[in-house]
């Protein structure tokens, strides 16, 4: 008998939660408080299934489908759970409802996680009976093809469940890394932050286009930052490792860091002078949806390059 996921909230991410557990092998219950969100999402999971079939992501995709149904309520959907991934919206006051509801619903083995971008576990688990088994499991945007998944729990999370947790997130073929100790956006928002503080500041000050701004990580960072992170990068960057690399290269860093890009880079003024510059989509949906081919691409070329070592 295989093991069930429920995922509560059935919009992108949860579908997207829905499909890696389905292809690899669970059963997944879908639920969204929204009437007909949940009975939708099956037939729009069926077809994302077929999808990731045509780039080598899914060896079953009519199987994986079947696996997916729809619950008319959450507790119906949380009462056969082994695992939980909640995926609403990011509010403490809804937070805390569902996981007040998950938690009285789901059976005691059941792991309750959240899909929560920047939210801290602490602050909607403190009072529940089972706040030992719940915790964040932040994926990235879309989390079918993009593989990373934070772990993240409170004080009282036990490591048992972030262990369980990990163990389940590698099971069905994502990337989990621990957060250590809770911080506000957990580590990939938090470097993206950074960069997009910066990049903000950069553009709106006119020392590049945006344009040239997005081809500068494209077409330079993210190459490497696609198989290697920053201490990697900085490793093979100075003959002596990172060690020498930061006695080499680091004043100009410290100079940097010294005056970081202030909150006004996000402000009316800045944002105004990079949209007189950025050409909009002019079919967003598209574009999103040739993002995810290349994506998709990146990723099963990733999964060949691993397996050849």
């Amino acid at each position: 008998m295989s093991d069930t996921v429920a995922i509560i909230g059935s919009g992108l991410i949860g579908r997207a939660w829905a499909m890696i557990f389905a292809r690899a092998g669970w059963q997944v219950k879908l639920w969204d408080p929204a009437e007909g969100v949940a009975e939708k999402a099956v037939g729009l999971c069926a077809t994302g299934l077929q999808d990731l079939a045509k780039h080598g992501l899914c060896d079953e995709p009519d199987s994986a489908a079947k696996r997916i149904s729809a619950c008319a309520t959450l507790e119906e959907a949380a009462s056969q759970a082994d695992f939980i991934q909640e995926n609403g919206p990011e509010t403490l006051e809804v937070k805390r409802d569902l996981f007040a509801r998950l938690d009285a619903a789901a059976p005691e083995r059941a792991i309750i996680s959240s899909s929560s971008s920047a939210i801290r576990t602490s602050l909607f688990t403190e009072g529940l009976k089972g706040r030992a088994r719940c915790l964040i499991g932040h994926p990235v945007n879309p989390p079918h093809l993009i593989p990373l998944v934070e772990l993240s729990g409170a004080d009282w999370t036990s490591p048992e469940t972030i262990e369980r947790a990990r163990a389940v997130y590698e099971a069905i073929g994502q990337v989990p890394i621990t957060v250590l100790k809770e911080v506000e956006g957990f580590i990939l928002n938090r470097l993206q932050g950074a960069l997009l503080a910066e990049a903000f500041r950069l553009t709106s000050e006119g020392y590049v286009t945006p344009e040239d701004l997005d081809k500068t990580v494209s077409d330079g960072l993210g190459l490497r930052w696609s198989f290697l992170g920053p201490f990697a990068t900085i490793e093979m960057n100075a003959p002596g490792g990172i060690e020498d690399y930061c006695a080499r290269y680091t004043g100009f860093y410290k100079r940097l860091a010294a005056e970081p890009a202030a909150p006004e880079v996000y402000g009316s003024r800045a944002v105004g002078a990079i949209m007189a510059q950025w050409k909009r989509a002019k079919d967003l949906p598209a574009k999103m949806r040739w993002r995810d081919r290349r994506l998709a691409a990146l990723r099963a070329h990733k999964a060949s390059a691993e397996k050849e070592g």
